[in-house]
Formats: C-alpha cells, structure tokens, sequence
C-alpha cells in the first residue's frame, strides 16, 4: 500500500479550500454579527469533502428578519459553480424539530461543524443536537441499523466485488461514518478500532482520486477508472490497488457486525438471560446471548481441532462467534504443528463439517479469515487472499469465490458419493491463481498435492481432490467449445475422469464454480451442455451405447429442404433453409448480431445444393428482438437485400459506445485441435468480445477456402471463445503453414485488421 504523504489528506485540503471560499461568501452576505452561522453537514462536516462531492450546508438563524436575502447571495454563487448543494435555512428550533423525525437529518448534525458567525449559536445546536441522538439512541440506534442492511442488500460488498460502491456498500464509508453515530450514542461500544480509521482513510483517498479521475461524482469504482486511479495514487498495479480496498472493506465490516450486536443484539440477549441460560453445545462451548462462545474449560483446551469444531457448531446454528473466542482463535497453532506435520483426522473432519453447512459457514469462514486463522491452517491461502479478478466474469475475489464455490458445493452435496472430496476440491479449486506466466490449474495441481498431503487425507483420496482441481474447467470447456457428440470430445473427458465417481464430482464441482463466479458463467444453457456431456462420458466410462443428439437434419428439415425455397425459422434455436452458397453462414451470424443476438452455438450441412444452419441464440441485451424481424431481416441478407456490414458496422458502434468492462484487454489466441471427427479440424479463436465476430471469424474461414462445419461461442465477461469446425473445400488436410495463416488472418480481424492479411493457403 502507497505510504501516505507529509501534510493534511486530499479531503482535508479540499475541504479547507472550500471552507475559506465559504468564510467569504458568508462575510459578504451577512455583515452582522452575530444572530446568524454557516454551517457544514454530513461528510462536509467530517471534513471529508472529496472533489465532487454535493456541499451539505444549514444557514442557522434566530429568527433574522434578513435571514432570506442573506441566504440568496450564499446559495446563488455557489449554484452558479455548478456545484451540487444540499442547503436548509432553520433556527435551532426548527432545525431539532427536524432532525426529531428525519434519521438523515439527525445524523447529519451529528457532524455538524462551524464555518463562520454566531459561535454561540452553532454551540447551542450543536449540544442540543448530540443530547438529542443521545436520548432517543433506543429508537434510533436499531433504525440506523436496519438502513444499513437495506443499503448492504441493494449495494453488496465493497470487499469482494468487481465495482464496489466505495460509500454505500458493506464495508464502506457509510459504514464508518454509522459506526462513529452509534459510538456517540453509547460511548461503551467504541473507540473506533484503529483498522477501522486506517480502512476509512484507504477508501477516502481511492474516492478522491476517482472523483478527480471521472470529473464528476462517482463512488462505484468502475473498471476502466481502475487501473487511472492505481496509478494516482502510487500503487503498483490495479490489482494491487483493488487487493487494498478488499482489505479495508473486509476490516470496516468485521468490526462493523461487532459493533451492532453490541449495540442491538446483546442488549434483547442478556434481558433474556434470566429465562435462556447459556446452551451447551459441544464440551467446551456454548450459545450464549445469541453468540457461540468458549467456556473457561474451552479456552484452557483450545486447541486447532475445537477451534474448527466451534467455528462448525456456530456456522450450523448461523450465530457469530463471540469476539473474545475469535481473539483466543487468533492465536491457536496450526494442526499440522504437531510431530509428522499431519492434521488430525478430526480436525480434517471439522473441516469438511465447517465447508459443509453452505452460506453460514461462510459467514464463519471470514471471521476466522480476518483473525488470521485460515492462513495459519492453511498457508496457500495468504496466495489468494484478497486477490482480485478484474473482468465482468467474475463478481468476486479469488478468495470468496473459493468460499462462494464450497458454498455452492454443500447444496450438491448429496449428488455425489463422497461430499467430502467435492467440498475440499471445491475450496481448493483455484488456489493457484495469481502467478503469472503459469496456468492456475497446473500451479492448484502443486499447491493441491502438498496441501491434501497436510490434511492427511489417504492417498486415493488425494488424487481425486487433485485430480478436480487439474480439470475442474474441463467439461465447461469441452460444453461450450466442442461438438458433445464427438466421440474425440467424449473420449478425452473420459481419459481425464476415469470413473464415474469422478465425473459425478466434477459435473458437481463444476456446477458449483459457475455459480460462484457469476450469472454469466452458469447458464441453462450452459448447465444443459454440461449434463448432455456428462450422460455421454458416463456411457462411454460404463461401456455403454453413447446417445447421440437428435439427427441434424432430421427427417423434417430434411422435408423442408427439398423444396428448395428459402426458409427462417426465428426462436432460441433459429433455422434457416436456403440455396447452398459461399459464406452463408458467415451471413446470417452477422445478421442475427445485427438485430440484437449472440450466437452460442451453430451447425450446418449441405444435401443436394441446400443448406440448412441451426443457430442456438441469445438476446444480447436482455430483450429478444421481434420474430419476424428477425426472419425479415435474415432473408433478405440472404437475398443480398439487406446491408448487413453497414447495420452491423452501426450496431457495433453502440457497443463501444457503452462503458468497457475489460480490465485487462489481452492479444487474440488462436490454437486448433486436430483430435476432432476426421477430416475435420477445430480452430479456436479468444479475443475481447465484439459485436458480431462469431459472423467475422467466419467469414475468414470461408475466404481461406475453409467450410465451417458447427460453431459454438462461450463468453467468459469481456472476452469470447469461438470454436469452429472446419474442412477444407479441396478435402486435403491443413499443413503447419496453413494453420499459420488462419491464425494470422483471425488475428487480424479480431483487432480490426484486414482479415487474410496473412497470406492464402497453399
């Protein structure tokens, strides 16, 4: 983390500009004195003002007949600027009257500091305001409460997402700001832990720089604004900057959940201790004031194993540990301290007991993460821990979506026939991500072994879990990149699981993982694939007939293309029959692009000079364009009536119109598979995702003298992968230089360049 530079912080400064600014206006308007005082509200009060944040401002009076044109020559200038302002004209009276019915108002004089005039008067306000928070802290403390959860429903975390809300999130400056309000109610819940001062001060430095970055009031981080404000404020890169506001995030919301079960949740508890005594949970611990707490005998035998086994009993109850429990966690040795190095199968067993109790044992998981606990049981985690994963994929960081996956894993739990290996490969899966230049499965695959070697789990064992985490992108891949009823694809899954023990935990690992990472990384479509696939590996795994797909063409299509007429079919599986002809598939991907659709999958054959083409498509924006413009709009690019590149070139505009998600834009890869059906070839094609590219990149093809057999698209957040399967027309076979080619001339299209700027095929 950048050190802090000598001198006030950037809010500081700004907020004493405007103050002097203020002083003036103020001096101008209101030559009198006395009677009449500017004062600041809200974070303009703290002191926090960042550059483009509104101007929260009470012009206190007692009762000044003036009081009106004295509030013009201060409110005009300063609208005059631009500047957003939220402004009142009150006396104290009024201003309390207020603030007795309005939770806002009262908070914002909570904060409430002197600009210039009546001394006096802003001190009146000022104590009656505090005394007033002080005495209706009853009604008010559980009110501000319940806001905050609202506000963490609507804006999530700021610690584990893609774009926190900097202010408004869990874990963020509000959070801060109502941690200070309750203190100031019941002194006995503070002071603010200093983790929680240096978080604020992290978040309040990243939002000045974006203010300044965005010219304009921003508190959600975007990506495109990310890697600006790493470099403003001196961190290394934009991962480094998002690993410091994971950090700040997550210390803001632990001590933040503490404090409000003080303030809120104690209290109803220990009034209700007389008729609930302390609940024996396990030797050693107890539910006591809604909290899973260490007995005396607990704390003198605590040891890693009953560390694991309180912190399983709280997540089956969904009750926070208590804090001086987690305090004694703190400082608990590793299992694997004891002679050998190896965990104790009971503590292996909490473990697994802790993993499988779902989203509560998550809720536990950060607790014992924050004291320091998961890094000390398991050192690969300090690898992960607060890692970013900077692209629309992903919604998490590497670390919570470990936790989200393992999560996700319990409720699959019963699927499979050993929930304990699912659940360990599942937390497990992407621990090596993060080291550059390697692939994290095969850097999981080394961690993975010396960690289950550690737990002490038997060796068969192991090698499931590390068989998972070696493939657990394997069958997403083989879905949505490959034709399910190749019986290359089949027979490579098959090769990797081996059984069907395995493939039962991988289709349930792999469930699991698209779950946790985001709504566009587990779809029906998707899971569909998935379980097609999976039916097929079992077969092949039990030595049975492998189904197959219906025919394509089946025996109606095959009806519909004798007539030999032009035909579109418009749906989620969209068909079209027409006259063969040179690039047609290229054609209609291109327009169906066009009117507003992604192309996930595609296949096609030719009998007689007619061709058919099945596209499985999706709506690019979340609503589906009209069927019959879709059939219209198809048919007459097939008649060459319709500008396809021109409606297209338009469209794509729009796109790039709309703000980047990617943050990091990598070079096109293009790799090929000879291990397809015979005489057929996969090129597969990664790039940044662009309207309409499945329809380029075919259109390549096909001027490389290439037919393009199926196509499928997988998008993976700001990239695609596109698959093709292609043949040559001549029917000879692809040379080493004519894959060079290809990939040259895909390469080009995908940035914009001339596509087939490699050279021709020999």
């Amino acid at each position: 983390m950048p050190t802090p530079s000598d001198g006030p912080a950037p809010w500081q400064a700004h907020t004493a500009e405007v103050d002097r600014w203020l002083r003036q206006l103020f001096q101008a308007a209101c030559p009198r004195v006395g009677g009449t005082c500017l004062v600041a509200l809200g974070s303009y009060g703290r002191q926090e003002l960042c550059p483009h944040s509104d101007l929260d401002l009470l012009l206190l009076h007692d009762a000044n007949a003036e009081i009106g044109g004295i509030a013009d020559r201060i409110w005009y200038p300063i609208w005059d600027t631009n500047i957003q302002l939220d402004h009142s004209v009150r006396t104290v009276a009024d201003t309390l009257a207020v603030a007795g019915k309005d939770l806002k108002a009262a908070l914002g004089l909570l904060d409430a500091r002197l600009i210039d005039g009546d001394r006096e008067l802003y001190r009146s306000l000022a104590d009656r305001s505090r005394r007033l928070w002080e005495d209706r802290a009853t009604t008010l403390l559980p009110e501000l409460h319940g806001s905050l959860n609202e506000r963490h429903a609507r804006f999530g975390e700021v610690a584990f997402l893609l774009e926190p809300e900097l202010k408004e999130g869990r874990g963020g400056l509000r959070d801060v700001n109502a941690m200070v309000a309750a203190i100031t109610a019941r002194p006995g819940l503070g002071p603010l832990a200093p983790e929680v001062a240096e978080g604020r001060d992290v978040l309040l430095a990243i939002r000045a720089a974006l203010h300044r970055r965005a010219r304009r009031l921003l508190d959600c981080l975007l990506l495109q604004e990310q890697d600006g404000v790493a470099v403003d404020l001196g961190y290394a890169d934009a991962d480094d900057l998002m690993a410091a506001v994971a950090a700040a995030g997550r210390a803001i919301s632990l001590h933040s959940d503490t404090l409000w079960r003080k303030a809120t949740v104690l209290p109803a508890a220990r009034s209700r201790r007389r008729r609930r005594p302390p609940r024996p949970l396990l030797p050693g611990a107890v539910l006591l004031d809604g909290e899973v707490a260490l007995t005396e005998e607990g704390h003198s035998k605590l040891d890693a194993t009953l560390t694991l086994r309180v912190a399983a009993a709280a997540a089956e109850l969904d009750a926070p540990l208590a804090p001086d429990t987690v305090a004694a966690m703190a400082s608990v040795a590793s299992p694997d301290s004891a002679p050998g190095g190896i965990w104790p199968a009971a503590a292996r067993d909490a473990l697994v007991n802790l993993l499988g109790w779902g989203q509560s044992g998550v809720a536990v998981l950060e607790v014992l993460d924050q004291a320091g606990v998961l890094t000390r049981f398991l050192p690969e985690w300090a690898h992960v821990r607060n890692r970013p994963q900077r692209n629309a994929y992903h919604r998490f960081t590497v670390d919570r979506h470990l936790l989200e996956a393992a999560a996700q894993a319990a409720s699959l739990a019963r699927q499979v026939e050993r929930p304990d290996l699912l659940l360990l490969a599942a937390l497990l899966h992407d621990i090596g991500k993060g080291i550059p230049g390697r692939d994290h499965s095969e850097v999981g695959v080394e961690l993975t072994s010396t960690v289950v070697a550690r737990l002490g789990l038997p060796a068969a064992d192991g090698e499931i879990v590390v068989s998972l985490v070696r493939h657990h992108l394997l069958l997403a891949q083989a879905a949505t990149r490959r034709d399910i009823d190749d019986p290359a694809t089949v027979g490579t899954v098959a090769d990797a699981v081996q059984t069907v023990e395995t493939l039962d935990l991988l289709a349930a690992l792999t469930e699991a993982d698209g779950l946790a990472t985001g709504p566009l990384a587990w779809t029906g479509w998707k899971a569909s694939l998935v379980a097609a696939l999976v039916e097929r590996v079992r077969l092949r795994l039990e030595g049975r007939p492998t189904v197959r797909a219906a025919e394509f063409p089946d025996a109606a299509q095959r009806e519909l293309m004798a007539t030999g007429t032009t035909s579109v079919q418009a749906g989620p599986s969209t068909t079209v029959v027409a006259p063969d002809q040179v690039g047609l598939l290229s054609r209609v991907a291109r327009t169906l692009a066009a009117v507003g659709l992604d192309v996930r999958a595609a296949r096609a054959a030719t009998i007689d000079g007619m061709a058919i083409e099945q596209f499985e498509v999706a709506p690019t924006l979340g609503e589906w364009p009209e069927p019959a413009l879709v059939e219209s709009r198809i048919t007459a690019a097939i008649c060459g009536e319709l500008a396809v590149d021109e409606l297209l070139a338009r469209r794509r505009q729009a796109y790039r119109g709309r703000p980047r998600r990617a943050a990091h834009v990598a070079p096109p890869h293009v790799r090929f598979d000879h291990s397809a059906l015979p005489g057929i070839e996969v090129v597969e094609v990664r790039c940044p995702d662009q309207e309409g590219i499945l329809g380029v990149f075919a259109s390549v093809l096909t001027g490389l003298g290439l037919d393009v057999v199926q196509a499928r698209a997988a998008t993976l957040g700001h990239e695609v992968v596109d698959a093709f399967y292609v043949r040559p027309v001549d029917g000879r076979s692809l040379s080493t230089g004519d894959r060079r080619v290809i990939a040259d001339a895909l390469s080009a299209a995908a940035t914009g360049g001339v596509p087939g700027a490699g050279g021709d095929l020999a």
